[in-house]
This record gives structure tokens, sequence and C-alpha cells, in this order.
């Protein structure tokens, strides 16, 4: 089950929010929440928990007032999940408490407080405290309240450990692969290889005769208890072990996880993160989570599965509706560290804004000192460079004329423009395929590919002008107050581009042709991946050279 709409009314700071994940083209497995603090990334938390014992233990009148925001009116909380249609969306009003979740079970919500760390190890006998796993009875009462979990999961781990002990078809070895091995594999995800840096779980004993539990851990040639860990070391066993002993109970559930990025340095943030979401999470889960740290933050711009929603800046007394940043946006960084320590991090690199889809395809070419971060389009990528002198754009040509190109690229000096008119006549470009099929010792007529595109060329032509003076006419730059007495010109120069289209001479006519809705039949192009294609000597030096002034 995973969440792709959260509305909530009237509920804690929000007025009326939407978290709106339906843009994406499937259910994302990681949400990651962004702002600063008290921007009420925790509140949506404090949603999930409502849901989570409305569906366990139900909600009174008097309980209800402490979510909501305007005394005088109702709240509700809104979940739409991909396993949902608008007959059954979960609807829950606080003065009429229910126990009705819908298409939602007990096991739908788990969650852990920020507030969970235990410092060390207390518990002098197993049985101290009546819990169920199953149904998640030693949760805390409310999102704020210390989650004192972390001794039970330890209890219900050595419990296991002495129970299979005992039966005769298990072993040793079994056993350290059902309960020590995960966590140290996760370890090395983490922490990397280096045992000087690394820790390791080399044996847990349970709290017995009065004496505390001992976790043993191997850290270069010491071995250290588990009191005597680092916070940061203890805050991840905290949440590998929590989710080694539970995982196996919520197998269909949403996942929320405050600030498990504690005490943690920028590398460590990132691989946590990595190793939670793509390995402990079960696949049929999303987890949510909250941070401002770049760690964080990295990796969710990086991950294909991985929604960022940016809290900064919203008058939540205003009806809000977000949705996922758009991936590589350099913007979002500034959450987590000031654009004075971004200027820093980013010193001696280029920084490249790019359209949209195309960012990932040219970090790929790892052109030295160059970074290259989404803008959502070629308008934003304009903006953004034009107000900014320390960044650089880089965009379609589409339907520029030569003359044209280069007056742009002279005016705007961090401005780079495409000589063909997109991204795939690149990728499609006949040399490009030549070296692509030949590396892998396969066949190309290279004539024939282009008899094909001018064929095409000359299919499309007039389809193609009708839209020209509209597509030409939006270009931002040509918008601009300085460059309004252009645009008269820039109108009457459509008839050039007539004649770039209508040339025999294939570099002419394919500066502007769109190969990025056109020719997409022709056989050579069939079943080509883009990033395999963008992997040639010929396309990262003819972007190399775009990219040179």
């Amino acid at each position: 089950m995973k969440i792709t709409k959260l509305e909530l009314k009237n509920f804690k700071r929000f007025d009326d929010l939407t978290i709106d994940l339906t843009s994406l083209s499937e259910p994302a497995k990681l949400v990651l929440l962004i702002g600063a603090n008290g921007s009420g990334k925790s509140s949506v938390f404090d949603a999930f928990e409502f849901l989570n014992k409305m569906g366990r233990v139900g909600l009174s009148r008097s309980d209800s007032y402490y979510y909501i925001k305007n005394e005088s009116k109702d709240f509700n909380v809104i979940v739409t999940t991909n396993e949902s249609d608008n007959s059954n969306s979960l609807i829950i009003e606080t003065l009429h408490p229910s126990n009705n979740l819908g298409n939602l079970k007990k096991q739908s919500f788990y969650g852990r407080t920020s507030v969970r760390q235990i410092p060390k190890l207390t518990r002098t006998s197993l049985g101290q405290v009546n819990f169920s796993f199953e149904n998640d009875t030693d949760r805390p009462q409310t999102y704020i309240d210390r989650d004192n979990r972390f001794e039970n999961d330890i209890e219900k781990v050595t419990s296991s450990i002495l129970s299979d002990v005992f039966k005769s078809d298990i072993s040793t070895t079994q056993i350290k692969d059902s309960y020590i091995s995960p966590i140290n594999k996760s370890f090395e995800n983490i922490f990397g290889l280096d045992e000087n840096v690394s820790i390791k779980l080399i044996s847990i004993k349970p709290p017995l005769d009065g004496n505390t539990a001992e976790i043993l851990f191997k850290k270069g040639s010491s071995t250290i208890p588990y009191d005597y860990l680092s916070s940061g070391e203890k805050e991840i066993f905290n949440i590998l072990l929590n989710l080694l002993t539970r995982k196996e109970y919520f197998q269909d559930t949403i996942y929320f996880l405050d600030e498990i990025d504690l005490h943690l340095n920028t590398q460590l943030q990132k691989n946590l993160l990595k190793e939670i979401t793509e390995n402990w999470i079960p696949k049929n889960c999303q987890l949510w989570t909250a941070s401002h740290s770049l760690g964080f933050i990295e990796y969710a711009n990086e991950a294909e599965h991985a929604a960022i929603i940016d809290f900064d800046n919203l008058n939540f007394d205003l009806p809000q509706v977000i949705t996922p940043s758009p991936k590589k946006n350099f913007d979002v960084f500034e959450i987590a560290v000031s654009k004075e320590f971004l200027s820093k991090v980013f010193e001696g690199k280029r920084i490249v804004f790019s359209e949209n889809t195309d960012t990932s395809i040219y970090n790929s070419l790892n052109i030295a000192d160059t970074i290259f971060f989404n803008a959502q389009n070629k308008a934003d990528v304009f903006y953004k460079t034009k107000n900014n002198p320390s960044y650089n754009g880089l965009i379609d040509r589409d339907y520029l004329t030569d003359d044209e190109r280069i007056d742009l690229l002279q005016r705007y000096k961090n401005l780079y423009i495409l000589t063909y008119y997109s991204i795939e006549n690149y990728l499609f470009h006949p040399d490009n395929l030549e070296e692509y099929f030949k590396a892998g010792s396969n066949e190309f007529n290279k004539v024939g590919y282009i008899n094909s595109i001018k064929t095409e060329n000359r299919t499309i032509r007039d389809k193609i002008l009708i839209g020209l003076m509209v597509a030409r006419d939006s270009y931002p730059f040509y918008r601009e107050n300085e460059n309004a007495k252009k645009l008269k010109a820039i109108r009457s120069n459509n008839q050039k581009i007539i004649e770039m289209f209508d040339s025999e001479d294939f570099e002419t006519f394919y500066k502007v042709f769109p190969a990025k809705d056109y020719g997409k039949q022709i056989p050579e192009r069939q079943n080509l991946n883009p990033t395999d294609l963008a992997k040639t000597d010929w396309f990262k030096t003819n972007i190399a050279a775009v990219l040179t002034k």
C-alpha cells in the first residue's frame, strides 16, 4: 500500500493541505518531507499516528482536540492509496470518531518518533512489559512522547534466539543468518568496509538474572558494548533492530519515521536512507520521513522511486497543494544549507540548469567540473541563469535560425543552446547511431537511415509549419523588455526556418527537425535506450562542444 494523495483539513497547523503524488509515473517508495524547523513536517506524522490510533483503539472527542486547529470546526484526514478509488478513500471526521478505516487495516501504519534513542540499557529480565508486536501496543500514546520500543525489540530478538537454540532443526549458522548477519550487512552498506570506521555486531545476550542485556560490537580490534557506542551508531542500530523484529508484521504498510538522520554526518545520512528504503522497507510499503539534512536530500534527488515534498515558505493558514519537487532541483539543497555554504560546496564547479528529463543524461557524461540540475522548462532555465550570474543554463535550440542562436549566445553569456533542435537529435544522429551499432558489432545502413529522416521531414513539413509561429512567440528571451523590439524582426524570420526545413542538405534541416516527436517509427530507432546512446564518444564530444564558448 502506498499513498498517492493526502488531504488534511483543519488539522494541527494546516487549514487545508493537499500533498498530491498522483503526477508520479508510479507510487513513490520514499516520500521525503523537507523544510525548515517549524514548517509543519511533523504534523503530517501526527496525521498518520491519528489514523494509526483510530484503527486500533478509536478516539474520544476529548482526545480529538489535540489535532484540531480551529475548535469551532471539524477536521478531516483523507488518504488515497494506490489501492483506493474515490469511493473508498479514507475520510475521518473528529467530532464523529469512528473505528472505520475503510480499506485500511490495523497494520496500515507504523511510526517511530524522533524521541527514541536509549543511551544505556536498563532492563534486567525478560517479560517486564506486556505488549503485542503485531498490534504495536508498545507505541507512544502521541507522536511527541518518548518511544521506548528499543528494549522491547532486544527482548523480542533475544527471546527468538533462545527459542531457536532449542530447536533441533536450526543450526547456529542459521540463527546468525537470521538475527546477526542482516544487521552486519547493513552496517557494511552504511559505514563501509573499513574496519576502523565500521562496526560489527558479534553477540546478543538477553537481560537475565538481574543483569541488563549484553550486546557486543567489534570496531577495529576492540570489542565495544552497546552503551559505549556513539550516538549515531546507537541511532542506526536502534532503527535496524526495530525493523528486523517488526517488519514481518507490517508488510502492506505506510512507515513514518521522523528524523532518522539524527547524530549522523552527511555521507552516513545518505547511506542510511538508501539502506532502509531499498533493503528494509518491504516492497509493497512506503516510507515517509522528514529532514533538512543534505545527505537525505541528495539520496532522494538521485533515487527514481523517491518524491521530495518541500514545506518551506508556505502559508498554511491558506489552502495549499504541494506536488513533488523536480529531481535534480538545485533549490532544494538550500533547505539543508545556506546559499553561502552551497557556493563553497560547489566551488570550482560549473552549475548548469537543463530542461527537465535531459538532466540525468547530461550528468552521465561526467563533463569535467560540471554539474547539471533540473529546471522545469526552457523559461525556468532562462530566468534562473538571467537572475543569477553564478548559474549557467543549457536549452534546446527548437526553431531558432543560426543568426538568432548566435545572437542569444552573445547576449546571454551564461546561456548555452544546443546546435540541434533537442537532445534527441544528438542521440539519434546518424553519426551517433553509427558508432553505437559498430560498438555492438551490429549492421547499420547509414545512408538508408538518412534518407528515412529526409522522407519524414518532407511528410511532416506542413504539420510543423502550422505551429511554428506559436512556438517561436513563446520563447522567453523575446519577452524581455530590452528584446521586445526584436520580436517583430524575429517573426519575420519564420521564412528562414521554412527555408531550413526545405533544404536538401541533411545538416541544415536537421538543426530544426523535431526528432523528439517525429521519426520514432524509423526501424533503426526501434528499441534503443537513450542512456546507452549517450555513452558514445560522439555524443559526449558534441555536447561538450556546445558547452564551450
